[in-house]
């Protein structure tokens, strides 16, 4: 079947030059994408993802001034990462059972406590011995990495929960929390008074309406449910493809989802209403049927690109006459830098272009993993510029990967399961950077000890700020 542009996954822009270009036209069509937009759910979904995200985003990028040198930054990944992961592959199981405003207080006090902790930590590194044994030294990165795990638990529960949200507010929701999690990497201030953001968000902006007469339990979005009876005799077989396709920057669910549901609800979950369809059991075949088409390409690409950034990154360094820096310290947190931009780019395109094959990107990622692993290994890529482009381009494919798996969700799950799945695929990201953290806490050491090897000892020359 050909198909056309829009369902493609790319809007009906007109190319630069064409008879229909022009800026009233590009105005236009990228207003009809945004008409009938809520601009509070834009706002409050935005602050979600910003929220959400910059502890993780700041601990990351602050991990070499954290533990120093002598502590591979794996360790501090890991840290940030795995009380998130168990969290968001637990949780979705029962956390349904708790409401949404009770929730955010939670997060609220554990990440404004996991930020406090961090902050105010005895300062120094394992290297660094205290005469009396009171600050610094090991206790100091130990009570650092306590506080983070606190903010893990924090956003692990935040995003599987936001994530869950969207099911009752749109597309453009999705949307909204896609660049807010990419714009945490580009805003690093305000630090321990950013959770009360998330209060503001969702008790002053986010409109209340679509969850006031929401159950304990997963459910689908009221109107669907409504209107589900007539839609089933509309025969789904003679929708086009663009027609789904668009269905994406619809307000509500996509017409795919729908008629996606007309073929597979009944077989798979039993007639509607049915008692079980929140247990245990019913969540853990749901879950199991999002792994090959939704989690593992999510999982891939964050296992290549947190490879990356906590494995191999640390040891991408240039002499400082070929580089911009004036310190080998400064690579690592502008590598970051350029990788979040790319993120924050790519998170904030869905309601522009879309990809519906989400394991091309993840391919990509390796990739990328392998060409940077063999930069560090050989010495052949001949300007450090090179380098900031393909840590750039990591960034645009991992937060592609990450906002186009979601979409792809909502657009193709059917309702009554799209809350759960949203928030249950949440793990394959977190699970992606604790594998990534373990192969990079031994890659690391093993790429700087052969870096030295061989007459580049680099990095042994990074300065603890």
């Amino acid at each position: 079947m050909n198909r056309s542009p829009s369902s493609s996954g790319l809007l009906p822009l007109p190319l630069p030059g064409a008879p229909s270009s022009s800026w009233a036209a590009y105005r236009a069509r990228i207003a009809n994408v945004f008409a009938g937009t809520d601009g509070r759910v834009v706002v409050a979904f935005w602050l979600f993802g910003l929220i959400n995200n910059i502890l993780y985003v700041l601990v990351l990028s602050a991990a070499q001034d954290l533990v120093g040198s002598d502590v591979p930054k794996g360790v501090v990944l890991l840290a940030d990462v795995m009380p998130s992961f168990l969290t968001k592959l637990v949780a979705p199981y029962f956390i349904h059972r708790v409401p949404y405003s009770v929730r955010i207080l939670v997060f609220f006090a554990l990440s404004t406590a996991g930020m406090l902790v961090v902050s105010l930590a005895p300062g120094g590194t394992p290297s660094e011995v205290d005469p009396q044994g009171v600050s610094g030294g090991p206790l100091g990165v130990a009570v650092k990495l306590f506080g983070i795990v606190l903010a893990s638990l924090s956003s692990g529960g935040g995003e599987l929960s936001f994530l869950g949200l969207t099911h009752y507010y749109g597309h453009v929701s999705l949307a909204a929390w896609g660049s807010g999690t990419g714009g945490a990497g580009l805003i690093g201030a305000g630090f321990a008074i950013l959770p009360t953001v998330m209060l503001v968000a969702f008790f002053g902006v986010l409109p209340r309406g679509p969850l006031m007469g929401r159950k304990k339990g997963y459910e689908a979005i009221a109107d669907v449910e409504e209107e589900e009876g007539e839609r089933e005799e509309e025969g789904f077989e003679d929708i086009p493809a663009s027609a789904a396709a668009s269905g994406l920057l619809a307000p509500g669910p996509s017409v795919a989802a729908t008629a996606y549901e007309h073929t597979h609800h009944h077989h798979h979950h039993g007639p509607k209403g049915s008692s079980s369809s929140s247990s245990f059991w019913t969540n853990l075949r749901r879950a199991r049927a999002l792994f090959f088409p939704y989690m593992l390409p999510l999982l891939l690409v964050y296992v290549a690109e947190y490879t990356i950034n906590q494995g191999v990154a640390p040891t991408l360094l240039f002499p400082l006459d070929e580089s911009p820096f004036n310190e080998y310290r400064a690579f690592y947190p502008f590598y970051g830098f350029l990788y979040q931009l790319g993120v924050f780019i790519s998170r904030s395109s869905t309601p522009f272009i879309r990809i519906h094959d989400l394991y091309t990107p993840s391919l990509l990622q390796v990739a990328n993993l392998v060409l940077l692993t063999l930069h560090a290994l050989f010495d052949f890529i001949p300007s450090v510029y090179l380098v900031f482009l393909v840590v750039f381009w990591e960034g645009l494919l991992g937060g592609a990967v990450y906002v186009n798996t979601f979409a792809e969700i909502m657009e193709r799950v059917p309702p009554a399961d799209r809350e759960f799945s949203l928030g249950a695929t949440s793990v394959s990201d977190s699970g992606g950077v604790c594998i990534a953290g373990f192969i990079g806490m031994a890659l690391e050491v093993w790429l700087c000890r052969w870096q030295v090897s061989q007459g580049r000892d680099y990095c042994k020359r990074i300065e603890v700020g």
